[in-house]
């Protein structure tokens, strides 16, 4: 075991110590549920996404790992309460799942292979291999993707798992644009008046940004909601094509 390995075995057992006595003698912390803790979780994971999007530096970025750390050792303390498990099973299932989803570097007993000689896309195809595998045998291509994401993530991540899964994935339809207010035009929508989902899209995410940003302001000055209206045409997409 390495210095490093060493050391942070050492400050982990002294944090379960602290976690553990807080839970024990402070009224505030021995109430907390995995129900009342849930929006802290929320709440550190998008203060960490901040800071490593922004420009904060390594201290910064060192509390707020830590905060999502003191999340995980919470939810795993109040599990060890009830029976379950505790933080060792966690980090042992976690690492279990390391060496099994990464046979192209561990033998099955998690000892270093010899030689290392797979390629990034043979490394990521092995790995969503296995991890088809560790799924129900009904499971569909979209089981694993969170429905509490937000819908612009759950989004990107349907598609990605989608083209996947059958090389490529059916494009989202086309879609018909117009002025607030107007009737559709009968017979063929002209068609400057279509958006196909083959058009180009923006050259950087700034330019991304500011067009989803425009989109969001037409949603919002005609009265819709942005959020929820992606959120059910992904729930549509992944129901027609959940089809192994």
């Amino acid at each position: 075991m390495t210095d490093s390995a060493q050391r942070a075995g050492a400050s982990l057992e002294r944090l379960l110590e602290v976690i553990g006595q807080l839970r024990e003698h402070c009224p505030w912390m021995g109430a907390l549920t995995h129900e009342s803790l849930a929006e802290y979780l929320v709440e550190e994971c998008y203060e960490l996404l901040e800071v490593l999007e922004g420009t904060a530096g390594a201290d910064d970025l060192r509390s707020e790992l830590g905060d999502v750390l003191l999340q995980v050792v919470l939810h795993a303390r109040l599990q060890e309460e009830q029976g379950p498990f505790a933080m060792a099973d966690v980090i042992d299932g976690l690492t279990e799942k390391m060496i099994r989803r990464n046979a192209h570097i561990f033998m099955p007993d998690g000892g270093l292979r010899d030689e290392f000689p797979a390629s990034v896309e043979e490394i990521e195809a092995a790995w969503h291999s296995i991890k088809r595998q560790e799924q129900p045998v009904d499971s569909h291509p979209f089981a694993s993707i969170p429905p509490g994401l937000p819908a612009l993530a759950s989004a990107a991540k349907t598609l990605k798992r989608a083209r996947r899964e059958a090389g490529s994935a059916p494009e989202p339809a086309a879609v018909v644009v117009r002025s607030a207010g107007a009737a559709p035009a009968s017979g063929s929508v002209p068609a400057s008046g279509a958006v196909p989902a083959s058009a180009s899209v923006p050259a950087s995410e700034e330019e991304l940004g500011e067009v989803l940003l425009a989109v969001v302001g037409r949603a919002v000055d005609a009265g819709l909601d942005p959020e929820r209206a992606l959120r059910l045409a992904v729930r549509r997409y992944q129901e027609a094509h959940a089809a192994p």
